[in-house]
């Protein structure tokens, strides 16, 4: 009597692609994490090594590079420059973002596709650095701090993922508050906006670590070390042999791993506080009514 094939239930199919989907995604996490781990460790170690430790060794632990970092007052100003592009240009690039895939839903709006394709053919086609320098200049925006907040304060790929999380509210909330009487800002102000917070936290969030982290811009369009950010300014003292003279036999190996923890400092603390919102804004647009 031949032996009838017993197939596997669909939950019992389940079960072992997530355990195999678990492990995929422990040993991505850490890959991830070691070189991480890594920087952590050699950033608190007083003579630069090439093995992998968990911690520093017996009695090469030292806190010399953070402490050299931290009482440099040529990096006062940049991070101070930093923070208060990374929070305008933030906060410019939110208005302009979700004005802006706000304008795009409004279906009734004539020519609305139009722009839209205008908005997504400069996502493929770009002028070019020269005719970008040359526009940066007429703006009077070069040697400047505040290109960081004008040139980031436009990006159509947030734009396009704001209108995608527009497009997925359900369009009988617009109704209803149109029937009420509610004007397009209205519904803007009171329902959309509210409505957003997590298409907000992780665009916002986007936003920020691209200002805060842009060093190509400041290279490029700024020589007053005045104007500069923090990321610039720690590369050239690390990277350019300009060591600040401090109290401290720091090793420059230490020193460079304490500079890139510190740059990556922020978001690190930032970034839990925001972990739900980011998470929820990973699937915007994906589900509409």
């Amino acid at each position: 009597m031949a032996k009838e094939k017993v197939s596997k239930k669909p939950s019992e199919r389940m079960h072992v692609f997530d355990v195999v989907n678990y492990i995929v995604f422990i040993l991505l996490g850490l890959l991830i994490l070691v070189p991480i781990w890594k920087v952590v460790v050699d950033s608190f170690t007083k003579v630069g090594i090439y093995q992998f430790r968990l911690w520093p060794a017996s009695g090469m632990f030292t806190l010399d590079g953070y402490k050299t970092i931290i009482e440099t007052q040529a990096l006062y100003r940049p991070f101070v420059n930093s923070v208060i592009t990374t929070l305008l240009g933030t906060l410019l690039g939110l208005v302009l973002s979700t004005l802006g895939g706000y304008v795009l839903v409004q279906f009734e709006m004539p020519g609305r596709n139009l722009f839209g394709y205008f908005l997504l053919f400069t996502m493929i086609f770009s002028g070019g650095m020269i005719p970008e320098y040359l526009v940066m200049k007429q703006l009077h925006l070069v040697n400047s701090m505040w290109i960081l907040v004008v040139k980031h304060g436009m990006n159509v790929y947030n734009l396009v993922l704001m209108r995608n999380f527009f497009e997925g509210i359900p369009g009988s909330l617009y109704e209803a508050a149109r029937i009420d009487g509610c004007s397009p800002m209205g519904i803007f102000f009171k329902i959309v906006l509210p409505l957003s917070k997590a298409a907000l936290a992780s665009i916002g969030l986007m936003f920020a670590v691209t200002v805060w982290n842009d060093y190509s811009t400041v290279k490029i369009y700024i020589t007053d070390p005045n104007q500069t950010n923090f990321q610039y300014k720690l590369r050239n003292m690390i990277m350019d042999g300009d060591t600040p003279t401090t109290a401290y036999e720091v090793s420059q190996n230490t020193l460079f791993n304490a500079g890139i923890i510190s740059a990556i400092l922020p978001f690190m603390i930032l970034y839990p506080f925001l972990q739900k919102y980011f998470v929820k804004g990973v699937n915007i647009g994906a589900v509409k009514e």
